[in-house]
């Protein structure tokens, strides 16, 4: 027993001095190491040749394009959730503290008013949280996408301008300022944006993402996107932008088409949804009686209430089958 004991304590120490010595990697990949540590300077430059070539692959570019579109897309989803950047997208240059102090004020004028005149507290309450937390909200939606519209609108003009620009031998420095001055808003002012930004030391790609902030459109990330590629492999801007304007208005005619072709929809949507609304005033101005207790009575009330949120669902329900990403 004792030989048998004392055998495995000896290959239980011989093992741990091996492991120890050897630093718990295998003979292959110290061998490796070795060999790399061996090659010559010209061996290392053929390996970095080689993997740059790799890179520069069709493969590799669609793999970076496609994480780099990935990117964009959680990055967008990102840039348009808070309020702070909802106002930034609007033009506005409000900070967040001063548009609460606006919506409150709003709701509370428009509870006290729906409280003097209207006939019940809680449909007044019901009209100030409308007026207060979703009125002020609508408008600045609106206006971001209004504002979004037209930059989207005039963007492959002023891809087309840098791609003359660059033909011609203008710097792309200088092709912005041209932009910045010709274009009409909010493309100009935004171009202008980042003139000044790369004037302070902002290097492109910085200057690109903060006006990405303000703006947050594919057309400008796509842009974005190839310009950093041109960046790290190089290649003929000219003809990249110029490939670029092409799919930018590509990409605008489609979407006209899907409008066309969803008109149809959206039409019956917008006469389904504002068909009660419709009738409920008709018939409250030629027999007020007859309405009156929907307003009055508690059991109406109810059956308002109701039917406003079923309503809502239905409106929520066909603005998502009839609005197309593209």
């Amino acid at each position: 027993m004792l030989p048998i004991l004392a055998a495995i304590l000896a290959f239980i120490t011989i093992g741990g001095l091996g492991w120890a010595f050897v630093g718990g990697d295998d003979s292959s990949s110290q061998a490796l190491k070795r060999a790399e540590g061996f090659t010559t300077p010209a061996a290392r430059s053929a390996k970095a040749k080689a993997a740059k070539a790799e890179a520069n692959t069709p493969e590799a570019r669609r793999k970076s394009i496609e994480l780099q579109l990935k990117e964009a897309e959680r990055q967008d989803r990102k840039a348009r959730m808070t309020m702070a950047a909802k106002l930034k997208h609007a033009g506005l240059t409000m900070t967040i503290r001063t548009f609460a102090i606006i919506s409150v004020s709003l709701g509370v004028v428009v509870f006290l008013l729906a409280f003097l005149f209207g006939p019940n507290v809680f449909v007044a309450l019901g009209a100030g949280l409308v007026a207060g937390l979703g009125l002020p909200r609508w408008v600045v939606g609106f206006m971001g996408k209004s504002r979004m519209k037209k930059f989207s609108a005039e963007f492959a003009n002023a891809v087309d301008v840098i791609v003359r620009g660059i033909k011609t031998g203008l710097p792309v420095h200088d092709c912005f300022k041209i932009i910045g001055k010709e274009s009409p808003a909010p493309l100009g002012p935004e171009f202008q944006k980042l003139v000044e930004g790369l004037g302070v030391g902002l290097t492109l790609s910085q200057a690109l993402d903060k006006m990405y902030e303000r703006m947050p459109t594919p057309e400008l990330k796509f842009f974005s996107i190839v310009i950093a590629i041109q960046q790290k492999t190089g290649g003929n801007l000219a003809e990249a932008l110029s490939n670029l304007s092409t799919v930018l208005r590509a990409r605008r005619l489609m979407g006209e088409k899907i409008k066309a072709l969803s008109s149809e929809a959206i039409a019956s949507a917008g006469i389904i949804g504002s068909m009660p609304p419709v009738v409920m005033i008709m018939v409250s101005i030629f027999t007020p009686s007859y309405m009156t207790l929907m307003f009055t009575d508690f059991r109406g009330q109810i059956m308002l209430l109701v039917g406003g949120t079923w309503m809502a669902i239905g409106i929520f329900v066909m603005k998502r089958m009839i609005s197309f990403k593209f």
